[in-house]
């Protein structure tokens, strides 16, 4: 029985090509053959592994050393910064929507016309970036690229454990989705909080890009709030789009959707943030090798259903080998620490006190 006991473990590791093959050649044999079988594909495989290479994506060679300081930043405005926005913003033609299509063939005009009046008339981007500097900002040189993030450190607590939490945000978001989790995170939950690291990813806001060229949206400050806005109305819920609003002032506040899109607007990242996306999909996915290698270690999922892809937890399996937590979250969609921070928080604790044994 002991025997069978660690088969059915080893088993459980294989990927299921791995456990087709062996199946298949074990049905024909008895159980001494079958553990020959498991031998041969268990034993005899090896685990495959990412390479992570020698980057540099700065100018010129690489250096013999690299600059490892991290130094504070402080996001920064000035009034002719804001004077060209307005100008831009003034100067903007727009379009009649078609009738009675609401969000079905993108931003509705008419109430891109009402979003920008907030944007021009009642945003206060000064106010906005005493918000965003309440945290910590830093940046430190990684591969040749300035790479920013916000440090958030948990009050001090007698008998209160404190671990490291790593958030990344996506596209076309940025480090401030992260600004109405981090005080469920960073305060004491049950004994337990958390110190976050939340980084730009490269190209992306107060990150440096290793290339950036473009223009159409990064010159257009309306036109790239109408492209940014509508998948954050379309992927918080498709049938947003169905309303005339987009349904975005239902999880967010036009401030926070503001703030998001002159993070985009200052650094002018968009068009190298979508750099990721020309590198990531200009080969077949399938057959790349990060896609077709196993993640062993802890995993949690929280599916939110209204995210653009749902995965459900057999074919999780297939790929994330150690799943602890699969959630299925009662509500949400793509841009989930912004549209249900408690729902997240919750999920992420519960997560990591399976795999800490709290």
């Amino acid at each position: 029985m002991q025997t069978m006991e660690v088969l059915k473990q080893a088993l459980s590791s294989l990927d299921p090509t791995q456990q087709q093959q062996l199946w298949v050649a074990g049905s024909a044999v008895a159980v001494g053959g079958l553990l020959t079988c498991y031998y041969w594909v268990y034993q005899g495989r090896k685990p495959k592994r990412i390479p992570t290479g020698d980057g540099w994506w700065g100018a010129g060679e690489k250096p013999l050393s690299e600059d490892e300081k991290v130094f504070p930043f402080q996001v920064k405005t000035s009034d002719e910064e804001i004077q060209d926005l307005y100008d831009r913003i003034d100067r903007t033609r727009y379009t009649e929507p078609l009738e009675d299509t609401c969000f079905q063939y993108g931003f509705n005009s008419t109430y891109l016309k009402k979003v920008v009046s907030h944007w021009r008339h009642t945003f206060d981007w000064k106010k906005q970036i005493a918000i965003l500097n309440k945290y910590p900002h830093f940046k430190t040189n990684i591969e040749g690229l300035d790479v920013h993030f916000i440090h958030v450190r948990p009050p001090h607590r007698e008998g209160q454990r404190v671990l490291p939490l790593m958030l990344v945000h996506g596209w076309p978001g940025s480090v401030y989705e992260f600004y109405r989790i981090l005080p469920l995170l960073t305060d004491s939950l049950d004994g337990l909080a958390f110190e976050v690291i939340c980084p730009s990813i490269p190209g992306y806001g107060f990150s440096e890009a290793p290339h950036k060229q473009g223009c159409g949206v990064n010159n257009s400050p309306v036109g790239l709030a109408a492209y940014i806005l509508e998948k954050f109305s379309t992927w918080t819920d498709m049938n947003n789009r169905d309303l005339e609003d987009g349904g975005l002032e239902r999880k967010f506040t036009l401030d926070d959707l503001l703030t998001n899109i002159m993070i985009y607007w200052t650094t002018g990242s968009i068009v190298s943030s979508m750099r990721f996306y020309k590198e990531n999909l200009k080969t077949n996915m399938e057959n790349r090798l990060d896609n077709n290698t196993g993640v062993y270690v802890p995993t949690g999922l929280a599916a939110f259903p209204n995210e653009l892809m749902h995965v459900p937890q057999p074919w999780a399996r297939a790929r994330f080998r150690n799943i602890y937590s699969y959630s299925y979250m009662p509500r949400g969609g793509h841009f989930a620490a912004l549209e249900e921070p408690q729902l997240l928080a919750d999920d992420l604790l519960q997560f990591v006190k399976k795999v800490e044994r709290l």
